[in-house]
This record gives C-alpha cells, sequence and structure tokens, in this order.
C-alpha cells in the first residue's frame, strides 16, 4: 500500500532546546516539506522576519481569527497567542508533502486530537535540566525574568513526554539530527484508520 497523502510530524520540547537547529539540519533529507509557521502576537525579535519565522499579528486581529475558526490549534504561551492556520495545514497535507509543527504540549493534544490518524510526535530535549539552563543564558535573547518561565514551562513539559511516539535527546547535534531523519522517514509511511480498513476489505475480497 502506498502513501499518496501527507503525514505530519510533530516537534515539541523546551525552548533552547534545539529544535529549530534540528529542522535545519533534516529538511534536505526527509522530501517534500511544509514547516508550519506560527501565528503569534508576540513582538518580533532582531533578526526574525514577518511570514519566514512567524505571522506577527496584533492581539485583536489574532481574536478575530480564533472567532472565525482559522486555527488548527491555538495556545497561549508567556503571555503571548501562538497558533496554527488550518488552511495551509490542509493544502500541503493535499499536496502529500510532510508538515512539520513546532509546538507545545497544548498544541500537540490539539493536534492529536484532530488528526491522530497521520501524526507522529516526538519530544525534543537536552539531557539535563542544568543543561538547558545553560543554553537559555547562552543564547542571550532573553531577560532573566523570560528565562526563569521558560524554565518552569521545561519543568511541566518534560512530565508529558510519555505522550509522544519518541524521545530525542538533543545532546549531539548530528547524532540528534540522524535520528530525526530516522522517524521522519518513518511518519510518512504511517497510514491512517480508514485507509487501513478499506485495504482490509478488499484483502478479503480478492480471497
Amino acid at each position: 500500500m502506498n502513501r499518496h497523502s501527507g503525514a505530519i510530524l510533530v516537534l515539541s520540547g523546551p525552548s533552547g532546546a534545539g529544535k529549530s537547529s534540528l529542522i535545519s539540519k533534516i529538511t534536505d533529507h526527509i522530501g517534500p516539506t511544509y514547516f508550519s509557521i506560527s501565528t503569534t502576537t508576540r513582538a518580533m525579535r532582531e533578526g526574525e522576519e514577518d511570514g519566514v519565522h512567524y505571522h506577527f499579528v496584533s492581539v485583536e486581529e489574532f481574536k478575530r481569527e480564533i472567532e472565525e475558526e482559522m486555527f488548527l490549534e491555538y495556545a497561549v504561551v508567556h503571555g503571548n497567542y501562538y497558533g496554527t492556520s488550518l488552511g495551509a495545514v490542509k493544502k500541503a497535507l493535499k499536496e502529500g508533502q510532510l508538515v512539520i509543527f513546532d509546538i507545545d504540549v497544548q498544541g500537540h493534544d490539539a493536534v492529536q486530537s484532530r488528526l491522530s490518524d497521520i501524526t507522529t510526535s516526538v519530544f525534543i530535549t537536552t539531557p539535563s535540566l542544568e543543561e538547558l539552563k545553560k543554553r537559555l543564558h547562552n543564547r542571550s535573547t532573553d531577560s532573566e525574568e523570560v528565562i526563569e518561565r521558560r524554565i518552569q514551562m521545561a519543568k511541566r513539559e518534560v512530565q508529558r513526554i510519555s505522550e509522544y511516539d519518541f524521545l530525542v535527546v538533543n545532546d549531539n547535534l548530528d547524532e540528534a539530527a540522524e535520528i530525526l531523519v530516522s522517524i521522519a522517514k518513518a511518519a510518512r509511511m504511517k497510514i491512517p484508520t480508514l485507509q487501513i480498513n478499506e485495504f482490509v476489505q478488499k484483502w478479503e475480497e480478492q480471497s
């Protein structure tokens, strides 16, 4: 049985775990992909571009899109709204692409509740809490207050690792990327229940 439709790969994990770096390393090795760009109300950071890193909108605009049911999932993280456009995801899936999400555990819940049949999930984290603290401080993009909020969030998120299909410990970037490539390729082969049922029915009819 060959897959003609797309699949979803959800990546979650603490800020500072290296998800963005891993995504950059694997995209040339896993076939056609669509990286889901989140819409957010947070301020744009230095070096970021609207429509490349995020779709930056006002709180009012975000709330209007919630009312119009334009999001696959959305959540409030560190006081800011983050959401995933439903239309863009559907289009990419129809084109047979692997849709990659970089979302938190709340977003993972929402995707699983609606698209679990074609979703493979991976939790990415550092080897230890101490290493996470070191990375957050070394990247020098957040205040001490924000870093502390990220650390507290990480402690809560780690408690939910068992809800994911895979755990990748990003201790060595190249090794973690190699593992993630294998997972991504396997994710493409995940077959929805409806297609399995159809196959079984045809298989029995040909006896």
